[in-house]
């Protein structure tokens, strides 16, 4: 077995090219990998498509990534939040675009891509502006709307627990996207609080597998964005301005 183990998170996202297609776990700060996010910041990517529940909080984290104007395009259900002042603006500029998806289905769209399933119908959104110029079709005498399977170059994600072969356990409901997006991406980056030797893990409570995971790097004290918030941190953190005298 191959030992997925990198050292550290600006190695794991090293080859992020411009225009890729990232998904990014997490449902709020639950389960969002702050660190790996950051280190695609310091990396430089561009232009990057960004599969998302939201588009962040503050400026850290995903919100820090689409501040810095790396990303050009967001799927997700959430745009505006609590917090979330740094996507409206981008939007607005007309900068980022947005493909705004109800939460059932972004779900689905991401399961059913890692599952092989190019598209499905669904009854969600039937008669909104999220239909238009979307097929549709009638199923027992209810309309239903077809949409497509989400596949990524990359996956972030965020676990408690991965061993030395990407078998990856969570924290509660942090698991949230993760698990699928791990399915769907070519790619599947995982920073984990603790990383264990291969064996260390109980096979029946590993969520999930090696074989869906491609990268595994440890961060032993994982950031939350309700802390960085808090405490007024952006990313990157600010410079002093060396133009005033001491």
């Amino acid at each position: 077995m191959i030992d997925k183990r990198v050292a550290s998170v600006h190695d794991a996202v090293a080859d992020v090219f411009d225009g890729a297609s990232v998904m990014i776990g997490g449902f709020g700060e639950a389960g969002s990998p702050v660190e790996l996010i950051h280190a695609l910041i310091d990396q430089g990517a561009r232009d990057l498509t960004v599969i998302s529940n939201n588009t962040g909080s503050g400026e850290v984290g995903l919100a820090a990534l689409l501040k810095a104007r790396r990303v050009t395009k967001v799927i997700c259900s959430f745009p505006k939040t609590a917090n979330s002042t740094v996507f409206p603006e981008l939007y607005r500029e007309g900068f980022t675009e947005l493909e705004l998806v109800p939460q059932g289905t972004l779900a689905e769209r991401i399961r059913a891509g890692g599952a092989g399933v190019r598209a499905f119908y669904t009854p969600t959104a039937v008669g909104t502006p999220l239909a238009q110029g979307k097929e549709i079709r009638d199923f027992e005498g209810r309309p239903c709307v077809l949409e497509h399977g989400l596949t990524a170059d990359f996956a972030l994600i965020k676990g408690r627990v991965a061993d030395t072969h990407g078998n990856v356990l969570y924290n509660k409901t942090a698991r949230n996207f993760a698990p699928i997006m791990a399915m769907a991406a070519r790619c599947t980056i995982v920073q984990a609080a603790s990383v264990v030797e291969a064996g260390a893990v109980d096979p029946e409570a590993v969520v999930t597998p090696g074989i869906f995971v491609d990268r595994v790097v440890g961060v032993a004290d994982p950031a939350h964005e309700s802390a960085l918030i808090a405490a007024g941190m952006s990313y990157p953190p600010a410079q002093p301005d060396r133009s005033e005298r001491a």
